[in-house]
């Protein structure tokens, strides 16, 4: 009943913590494209792919204790950071899920900034266009970020990196 709760619990687990409600959407939905078995649904959103679904179900599982999230006041922003709690860590021991390489990748996005992740995110979100026709969209969706062709590129070996890693 409680298995996609589980997931989001066992990610935040493997990556020890996440910070900021914008990486931690990026990071499940690369892991999702990756073929790991995420079920919430994604749209396109401000900050490239998001989920109301994944959003909620934090909050349940904060609100079950599962997760604690600290909120930090940055001036201009508030960042949260969330991680397990041992309840969480509880929780997760009556679950059978095990899904190889799965830390591998999260460990991976977990090193990336929240910027390079709404870029790589944005790509795969249009991955059933051509290359070019990917950049082309990332540029009209995301113009104000300003990507490099550097930058890009680098978002397209990682993509490749991550896909290999979960393949092998």
């Amino acid at each position: 009943m409680l298995e996609e709760h589980a997931k989001i619990v066992q990610f935040i687990t493997l990556a020890g913590e996440v910070t900021g409600r914008k990486k931690l959407q990026k990071m499940v939905y690369i892991a999702k494209k990756m073929n790991f078995p995420f079920q919430e649904k994604y749209q396109f959103h401000i900050y490239g792919p998001y989920s109301e679904e994944l959003t909620l179900r934090i909050e349940e599982l904060c609100n079950m204790a599962f997760l604690s999230e600290k909120m930090e006041d940055k001036g201009s922003y508030v960042q949260y950071t969330y991680a397990c709690t041992d309840e969480g860590q509880q929780f997760l021991s009556t679950i059978d899920s095990n899904y190889p390489r799965l830390d591998q990748c999260i460990n991976r996005l977990n090193d990336k900034s929240s910027r390079f992740l709404e870029m790589v995110s944005t790509l795969l979100y249009f991955d059933t266009l051509g290359r070019e026709a990917q950049i082309e969209k990332l540029h009209v969706v995301k113009g104000k970020l300003n990507f490099s062709d550097k930058e890009v590129e680098d978002a397209f070996i990682f993509i490749e990196e991550l896909q290999s890693c979960v393949t092998v």
